[in-house]
């Protein structure tokens, strides 16, 4: 299980993308990061919305409450989600 925790500013967690995939889902764990295909290409920025987009789907949370926390240029980010606790998180990222 992933580590996942809770703050003020919301929930975090750590994940790595693969861009350029068949189709966007969540695909397991890598070490302490959820993984994330997604179908997007990463230029200009693409792969980060399509993966705001797809965790705020999968969430089931508005849009907005989903942000990249840091590792905007990197497969490997952190992901803040606002106005949810970590168990919500933990039910909703089953796979």
């Amino acid at each position: 299980m992933i580590p996942i925790v809770d703050s003020s500013a919301g929930v975090t967690f750590a994940v790595k993308l693969h861009p350029r995939a068949k189709k966007d889902a969540i695909t397991g764990e890598l070490g302490d990061a959820l993984k994330i295909s997604l179908t997007a290409l990463p230029v200009e920025g693409r792969a980060n919305e399509a993966c705001v987009e797809f965790l705020a789907k999968v969430l089931k949370v508005p849009r907005g409450s989903v942000t990249i926390a840091s590792g905007f240029s990197s497969r490997n980010k952190v992901i803040r989600v606002a106005g949810v606790t970590g168990q919500y998180v933990r039910e909703r990222l089953q796979f």
